[in-house]
């Protein structure tokens, strides 16, 4: 067999495939956001955040969550953490872009990937709008830039969260363990 027979005996195979997992999804049941794990609704939030920053902020997140609907068999509801979430950050873009700004030692906003600025954003509007501890904040916006942003975009995000936590947060009190002598 021909290395060109090869490949398109493959990429037939991985077709029949996708088609078989295309069916076996529309008979799946749809679920609501709010029934995934923590770590797949902030990825949701994220890929939100990504629709309309693509869409340049011209399509309403109404639209992008009912075409999510369609895609993963997932709805979000306006009520849905998910979507209320999407549209805080979407709304205070420009005041958490004022936070990243002073952290940006020789770099430019402009020259941010659009999925670490999001992150940032992300991880920011969570350090100014939620209890949530700084440790799993920083955590969980690592792993989205692990996914989602460039090769080492983790580091860079992980860099700048730490500093503008240090900048902005009390520290908080260590834990002393007075069981032991």
């Amino acid at each position: 067999m021909s290395e060109h027979e090869k490949r398109s005996s493959s990429y037939a195979e991985a077709s029949a495939d996708r088609d078989q997992d295309l069916e076996k999804k529309n008979d799946q049941d749809i679920i609501s956001c709010d029934m995934l794990s923590q770590r797949d609704r902030r990825a949701l939030v994220f890929h939100i955040l990504y629709s309309a920053d693509a869409l340049d902020y011209n399509s309403s997140i109404e639209a992008i969550a009912e075409n999510f609907a369609h895609g993963y068999n997932c709805v979000i509801e306006k009520t849905d953490e998910v979507f209320l979430v999407s549209q805080e950050v979407i709304g205070r873009r420009d005041e958490l872009d004022k936070e990243i700004l002073p952290l940006l030692e020789n770099w430019k906003f402009d020259r941010l990937s659009v999925a670490t600025r999001l992150i940032l954003r992300y991880a920011l509007w969570e350090f100014l709008y939620t209890d949530m501890p700084h440790t799993i904040i920083i955590n969980e916006a690592v792993e989205l830039a692990q996914c989602f942003a460039e090769k080492d975009g983790y580091r860079f995000v992980n860099g700048i969260l730490d500093e503008w936590r240090k900048r902005n947060m009390p520290s908080e009190p260590v834990s002393v363990d007075q069981s032991k002598p």
